[in-house]
């Protein structure tokens, strides 16, 4: 798996957690899956998993959030890793068994 990490940005602590949100992904199965969270402040579980899968051709696919019952988690870094690996799942669903991504 090369997936790869969060690179330190100076200036504020949001700046840092924006770029941190941003720039999460990794290859897989020549497929590029990125790691796309957002925060929703006020809530104990603050962070929506979600993210992006860009095939071989270029095509890239709209926010794919995680399931309902695993969405929002406490954890900035716990949320980038689930959304990976939701994203490794469809990929796989999509390679294996012909389920659509787009």
């Amino acid at each position: 798996m090369a997936t790869t990490g969060v690179a330190q940005v100076a200036g504020s602590a949001s700046d840092r957690e924006e770029h941190a949100m941003a720039s999460l992904h990794c290859q897989h199965r020549s497929y590029t899956i990125t790691a796309d969270v957002v925060e929703h402040p006020g809530i104990p579980t603050p962070w929506a998993g979600g993210c992006h899968i860009t095939d071989p051709e270029g095509h890239t696919s709209k926010r794919i959030a995680l399931p309902v019952r695993f969405a929002f988690l406490a954890d900035l870094e716990n949320a980038q890793r689930a959304s990976i690996a939701h994203g490794k799942w469809l990929v796989d669903q999509r390679l294996d068994r012909g389920k659509a991504l787009f």
